[in-house]
This record gives C-alpha cells, structure tokens and sequence, in this order.
C-alpha cells in the first residue's frame, strides 16, 4: 500500500526540502534550523488553517494521493468469443455499434441516461459557479445527470429571503434554466440540500418556482459546510449575510475579506452531532415532506462512513422508497475537503460498493424494496464505469463522476479563451486554430442543433465530446464481453488479478475463474 506522501503535497503546496523524507511522518530525515519551511509543517507555522484545505481554496478540484490495497485496478474485465447477450448472436449483428449504454433510474418516476454516469454535487464554489453553463448544458446535450450542490442560495448575493425562507433567487434559476432549455429528454437536474438549504426552503422553492424534479438529500453534514469556514470576497457580501441574521467576524489574515459565520447554524450541527446526525425517523419525514412538496424523485447521497452507517443508509432508503442511493467512498476528488480527511478518512470506494452489494442483496434476499444505487469517488474513464457496474451488480446503475466531468468544461472553456487571445497551446494548435476544427464533434452538434450550435458554450461542447468518448468506450468494452445493454452486465464479467482482491471483493482469482467450465471442456470436448 502506498500511504502518499505526508508532510508536501502539490494540493497544499507544499515540499520537502530533501528527497529521503522520514516515511512515517514526512518530515525530512535531515531538518535545518534555517530552512525556509517549504513542507507542511513549516508553512502551517505561518499559514496555519489555511494549509488544511487544497489552494487556492474553492478555485481547485483536487484527488486524494492515497493507493489503498486493493482498488478497481485489481480487478480486469473478462472477454469471451461465444454467445451474446441483448442481441442476436449474429457476427452481423453482435458488433459493438450496437450495444445500448442507456440506462434508467428510480423507483416509480423514471430518469433515462444515454450514459450510465452523472456529475458529483456542484455548489457554492466558484469553479462551479464560474463553468456552470459549461456543465449544465453539457449535461443536457449528452443525456446525463447534473446535480446541484448545496449552499447555492445561501451565497447568492442576489437571493431574496423572506421570513427565513428564499423567495427568489437568480444565482439559483440560472443554474436550472441552463439545463432546462437544452434537455432534450434524456439526464436530469438535480437539486442537494444542505442544513442551510433546508432552512431556507429551498428545495420547495425550487420545486414550486422553478420546475426541479429531483431532489436529493445529503448525510454528513460538516461545520465547513454550514458557515464556519466560509470566505467572502467583498465587505459589501458580508453586509448582505448581516441583513439576513448572519454573525460576520473578520478574517485576520486579510482585512479586505470577512468570514460568515451562522451561529445558529452552527449550534444545529453541534445538536445533531450530539445525537447521531441520522436518525431514521427524521430521515423518513424529509422524504415525505420533499414529495408532498412536489418532487418527484427524491435520493440520498452518503459518504465513506463506518459500515454500520452503509447499513442503515440502505436500510433507511429501502423503507423510505427513495428512488437513488449515491455512495461517495474515499480516495476520490474534492473541492473544498481538507487535504489529509481526503487521504486518511472512510472507507475506500472498492470496499464501500462490495459492502454495499452485499447489503442490499441480503434486504431483497428478504423481499425487501431496494433502490436503485449509484456509486462515486475516483471514477474517470469507461473501463472504471464497466467495472463499477459489475462488481454492484444488479444493484448499481450508474457512477458519479466528479472531477472527471468538470474538467471538460475548464478545457472547452480555455480552448475559446485563448484562440481569442492567440495563445493557443502548440499541443491544441495542431488540431486546428479554431474551435470548430478543434472539437472533433463540432460537425455532429451543428448538424443537430443548426443555428442554435452557435449558442452553446465550448464548455458544453468539450463535456459532450467526452461523453460520447466515454459512450464508445464503453460499448467496445461491453462488446468484448458479449453484453449488448448494460443490464446483462454482472459480477461474472470481472476477475481478481490478486487473491486479495478476490477475497475483498468475492470476484474469483484469475486463476480459478471458469476452472469447472474449462475441465467440463477439456474432458467432454464441447
């Protein structure tokens, strides 16, 4: 196992002034009374908090470091040259142009995907913000889910609040209406609460005024997201939290920016700390009140905690009915975490999603109601999807991506800014020196969209080249497998590379994978 590297990161900014750094704390072997303190340590002597969180804080996506030992890179896709499965076994007809990653979701409302995959929760920060029309827009076009994390309203300098409760928000009908106007059918837009969110109603604002279907609930509730470490960047912003309640205490390491602090916000997350967070009482009621409020597909998304928390979050979301359960495991992506909770903290996701498969196997074993899930943390290309799809069979229907979808919207997004600028990279350039030429999909959008091909963002375009990417991809590889719709996948269609994966996961060992088949072969001869 490779435990990253302590004490430097590349997230915090941080290094180590020799290279043989003392394995176990990091700290280099030999430590200079002089040294500038480029490491962990030595900035936090001066930067101190600061240093806990990747920078520049909420302007980064960063990944955790950490190689747990075993992972989805333990375990390889099994190819076979007989039979099909969703399609005629025809070598006419059994080619991979023909394979179906369509996928569906939810209990009695339906959400369609042209691809198994959605985006992670997409908040209050300002990279979201700041590449949203990439994001939603891309979504739309591609068929795929985008959710929209928590806390928007809240930092919405524009929101109007009345009684307690949001009134308008344009920050907020921005962000659906992007989507809206390009959903052609397929995906979703989504809507996550926090506990500021639920305070001010916004999920039945957004259900009443602005048309949400979806709308998912989060556990896990940290003090970061409740107000205590929330930075604004204008005195006037923090004159505005003023005016709805807010307590706003200056920041001591720059004058020109104040920190929001909701006391009674944070007095909430210490009551629910004290009781447990979750309780199933209190859960059931939220789903039922966000449905009588009009939403149609309610879910649930939970993270790396003990597995006795798995167990009740499936539990839970069985009896509630709830349409999608979303399990983030450790060692995936983050953007504003702090740095060693994303290395350190949780249940890695390989061991989360087989505990998870278990679990739910045994509720339907007993005739229970199972939902649909989805799992995330530290999923990127089509094998990843494959093989996540496999091992949660027939329970898992789709994956999360969270940085791996954002980081299409940066790149089309920069591609027109510096064609514009004439500072387009030697390694972009030699596609072309335009976008239309750049994108290899440009051609296929225009086709689709005719003149309105000129409105949607470059974000948008790059997000659905990669989509289209991970579609392809994916079917070669369900072709390769003889599995022509995604629900032919199963947990038969991996193998362990390592008999430790294959004891983790209970996916066979390569080497006794098929063994009884084979002999069968050998002896009989068929």
């Amino acid at each position: 196992m490779g435990p990253g590297q302590a004490n430097a990161s590349s997230a915090t900014g941080t290094r180590n002034r020799v290279s043989d750094a003392a394995p176990q704390s990091g700290i280099c072997s030999v430590c200079l009374d002089g040294c500038p303190g480029p490491c962990e340590i030595g900035k936090s002597s001066y930067r101190g908090r600061e240093v806990i969180y990747p920078l520049p804080f909420g302007k980064v996506t960063a990944g955790a470091t950490k190689q747990y030992p075993v992972d989805y890179g333990h375990l390889n896709i099994q190819g076979t040259c007989v039979g099909a499965f969703g399609v005629a076994a025809d070598p006419d007809k059994a080619v991979f142009p023909a394979v179906s990653t369509k996928a569906e979701l939810g209990h009695k409302h339906k959400i369609r995907l042209d691809v198994p995959i959605f985006t992670g929760a997409l908040g209050s920060t300002d990279i979201a913000r700041d590449n949203w029309e990439g994001l939603a827009v891309g979504a739309a076009i591609s068929g795929i889910m985008v959710v929209i994390g928590e806390n928007v309203v809240g930092m919405d300098p524009q929101a109007g609040i009345r009684n307690g409760a949001v009134v308008s928000s344009p920050e907020l009908e921005r962000r659906v209406k992007c989507f809206k106007e390009w959903f052609t059918g397929a995906g979703e837009i989504i809507l996550q609460q926090n506990v500021e969110d639920t305070r001010m109603r916004t999920a039945e604002y957004a259900v009443e005024k602005l048309g949400v279907n979806c709308i998912e609930l989060k556990w896990g509730q940290g003090a970061k997201d409740i107000g205590g470490e929330v930075k604004l960047k204008t005195i006037e912003r923090a004159e505005e939290l003023k005016k709805r309640g807010y307590i706003v205490l200056p920041d001591p390491d720059d004058r020109s920016v104040k920190k929001a602090f909701a006391e009674e916000e944070f007095k909430e997350f210490e009551r629910h700390s004290r009781l447990g967070m979750v309780e199933q009482e209190g859960f059931t009621k939220a789903v039922k009140h966000y449905r009588s409020a009009g939403a149609k597909f309610v879910s649930l998304k939970t993270g790396a905690y003990r597995v006795s928390d798995l167990a009740r979050a499936i539990r839970y979301c069985s009896d509630a009915e709830v349409d999608l359960l979303t399990i983030d495991g450790a060692g995936g992506g983050t953007g504003m975490s702090p740095w060693r909770m994303m290395n350190e903290w949780g249940i890695p996701t390989l061991y989360l999603q087989t505990l998870a498969c278990k679990f739910a196997s045994q509720l339907k074993a007993k005739g229970r109601y199972v939902p649909d899930m989805a799992i995330a943390g530290g999923f990127s290309l089509e094998d990843h999807i494959f093989k996540a799809l496999a091992l949660g069979a027939p329970h898992f229907k789709a994956v999360c991506m969270g940085r791996a979808l954002m980081i299409p919207a940066f790149v089309g997004k920069n591609i027109k800014k510096w064609v514009d600028e004439d500072k387009l990279p030697a390694d972009i350039k030699k596609y072309g020196d335009v976008p239309e030429r750049i994108f290899i999909t440009a051609e296929t959008l225009k086709v689709k969209y005719g003149k309105d091909f000129s409105r949607i963002p470059w974000g948008a375009v790059a997000l659905y080249t990669f989509a289209d990417r991970l579609k392809l991809g994916l079917q070669q590889l369900m072709a390769g497998a003889r599995k022509f719709g995604l629900k032919h996948i199963d947990r038969s269609d991996i193998v362990s590379l390592t008999r430790e994966a294959a004891e983790v996961t209970g996916i066979p060992y390569v080497m006794d994978s098929d063994m009884k088949e084979a002999e069968r072969i050998l002896c009989n001869g068929v």
